[in-house]
């Protein structure tokens, strides 16, 4: 069986090797026999391979952080989950061809739905649904701002914000970003610069803006700032610039401006199991439908792993960068 493995810490497309490991082996109890059908590459991925995430693996390591995939067997009591169900992996060391792994770790998925959109399910949808939800109670009419607008999050962002009826003003670094993310409902798109408060208060007639998505970081956040009302929240995911969140002191003690973090494993942490399986069914009824949907780069096989991880940390890219260890899924 083939798997991704890395056995010290440093460049992702360097480190990391697509190994020979022994087949996991026949489910016990409560377990279930995996066969993944894809995974993304995501920055939690290249950090944690490269030593500079907030979790450090023990060594050597199997990454991955999310994935989908069939299920091939099913031991006793592995909560109705039968081979041929799709599931999506909650756990973490998905880059491999078949998992053994607890059926507590699995979500079972509609059977019909596109692959790579599954794949990419556990994070950033439920990360651009959160934020939208957990900080400032937001309601139709209401706008909401980001930056980094057109990554995953961001995109997906857009579509959740406008099923409510939620207006977004989405940040970005390139003017060529603007027609496609306009294509997916959103409502203005804007270049980042010092000037950004005046011209949003123009696009937006002045609107008390309440709540600001920031994955960059760095003077951005401090950009952001300066858009939102008076009491407004800042929720921080990323550090995409490399710098520390920069904010005025004006911002905070005069404005009343507050600056906190997101970070999906406690937010999940904090959900009951109930709630954490409602929040994916509704997100993968979504993606099933069409309603979700992020844009795809490339595909590449599992033993192409170096040059897809050197892929995923271009740039300038378009979309998610996906591995098929098994193939090419089949189209459902």
């Amino acid at each position: 069986m083939k798997a991704i493995r890395f056995e010290r810490f440093g460049p992702p497309d360097e480190v990391a090797r697509c190994v020979d490991l022994p087949d996991p082996g026949a489910p016990g109890e409560g377990e279930a026999l995996v066969a993944v059908e894809a995974f993304p590459i995501n920055p939690v991925d290249q950090l944690t391979i490269a030593g500079a995430y907030a979790v450090r693996p023990p060594l050597p390591a199997t990454p991955g952080s999310e994935g989908v995939g069939r299920v091939l067997a099913a031991g006793a009591g592995a909560g109705g989950l039968a081979p041929g169900d799709r599931v999506l992996l909650l756990g973490r060391g998905t880059w491999a061809q078949r998992l053994k792994v607890k059926a507590s770790e699995l979500l079972k998925l509609p059977g019909e739905g596109d692959v790579p959109q599954f794949a990419m399910l556990k994070i950033n949808p439920a990360t651009a649904r959160l934020m939208l939800s957990d900080f400032v109670a937001l309601a139709p009419g209401d706008w909401v701002i980001q930056d980094a607008a057109n990554s995953g999050v961001g995109r997906l962002l857009i579509q959740l914000a406008r099923a409510e009826g939620v207006r977004t003003l989405n940040v970005v670094r390139r003017a060529e970003l603007a027609p496609d993310l306009e294509a997916i409902g959103g409502d203005v798109v804007l270049v980042d610069g010092p000037d950004l408060a005046e011209r949003v208060a123009e696009a937006t007639g002045g609107a008390a803006i309440r709540l600001a998505i920031d994955a960059v970081a760095g003077e951005t956040c401090n950009h952001l700032a300066q858009c939102l009302a008076e009491g407004g929240t800042i929720v921080n995911y990323g550090l995409l610039s490399g710098r520390a969140c920069a904010i005025d002191p004006f911002q905070v003690v005069f404005r009343g401006i507050t600056l906190t973090g997101f970070w999906l494993v406690k937010a999940l942490g904090a959900r009951t199991v109930e709630a954490r399986a409602a929040l994916y069914g509704d997100l993968a009824a979504r993606l099933a439908s069409g309603a979700l949907r992020v844009p795809v780069e490339a595909s590449y096989p599992i033993e192409a792993i170096g040059a897809a991880l050197a892929h995923a940390a271009r740039d300038a890219r378009g979309g998610k960068i996906l591995v098929t260890p098994n193939g090419p899924p089949a189209a459902t």
